[in-house]
């Protein structure tokens, strides 16, 4: 008898250890990965000019990660529904980060064609080159008069032009600006009549935007073809649930449904995002 205590007490103990190495471990992943995502979305933040503390989103987004599939279980005893949404849940910081940055600059390429006209005037006014930066950053709007702003700041600081131009081309590495900076630094070197290529400059940019935007009137028809064929499925689907709830229950009830439910997801998911490929022309 006291050999069985003994042996049960090594098994509790054993299991303790395990049990609280098997936290520190998780612990230890949980601060690591705390820590490489706040420094990634410090940067990515910072250079959108959004200054917040990305450990206390990173809280929020644990904390949303474990309360919605929670919430959603208790009110919708569906396990499916939970699991969905707590992959949406943990996927939506990176993408509503990634939708702001790209709105963020798709909003200085349509501000570039215009800034550069500030400037070629300016130029063509008898004012240097820095002197039509500083009044077109007072005259625009962020984003553009952020970057431009704090290009300006660091030649003040007494960092040198070509240095940060490169700083700025490293935050807005666009095809547009970086024919900008290009030109910019062949007029420096060679000289040349930097008002007229400015303006040349922002006529070129501003045919291609027009091209840009005749190109996404024409496939509008295809993007909305697969919103359409994404959403019909899941109309289909509740108005036949809300005409035969019992012939339809065993498809949210039963795990043979939910697999059919995730499976046909996947498949609206990837007919989805095969449209989106054809009809996203670049040019």
């Amino acid at each position: 008898m006291s050999d069985l205590v003994v042996l049960i007490g090594v098994v509790v103990a054993a299991a303790a250890a395990i049990g609280m190495l098997a936290m520190l471990l998780v612990r230890s992943l949980a601060i690591y990965q705390q820590d490489k995502l706040a420094t990634a979305a410090k940067t990515d933040l910072a250079e959108m000019f959004i200054f917040i503390d990305p450990k206390v989103l990173f809280k929020y987004s644990v904390g949303a990660l474990v309360v919605v599939p929670a919430v959603l279980l208790l009110l919708l005893d569906n396990p499916l529904v939970a699991g969905v949404s707590g992959v949406v849940v943990a996927f939506m910081p990176r993408y509503l980060l990634n939708y702001t940055k790209k709105r963020r600059t798709e909003l200085f390429e349509k501000q570039l064609p215009d800034a550069l006209l500030m400037v070629s005037g300016g130029m063509r006014a008898g004012a240097s080159l820095m002197v039509a930066l500083e009044s077109m950053v007072k005259e625009q709007k962020p984003p553009l008069a952020q970057e431009f702003d704090l290009m300006l700041r660091e030649q003040r600081l007494g960092v040198d032009f070509d240095s940060a131009l490169s700083n700025m081309e490293k935050r807005m590495p666009l095809p547009d600006f970086v024919l900008l900076v290009a030109a910019m630094r062949i007029t420096r070197e060679v000289g040349g009549n930097f008002a007229e290529i400015l303006e040349s400059l922002s006529h070129t940019l501003s045919r291609k935007h027009e091209m840009e935007g005749k190109i996404k009137a024409l496939t509008a028809q295809g993007k909305l073809q697969g919103i359409v064929m994404a959403l019909l499925p899941v109309f289909l689907l509740g108005i036949l649930t809300m005409m035969e709830p019992e012939a339809m229950a065993p498809l949210y009830n039963t795990l043979y449904g939910w697999g059919v439910l995730l499976v046909v997801s996947i498949m609206i998911t990837i007919g989805y995002l095969g449209i989106r490929k054809i009809v996203n022309i670049d040019v």
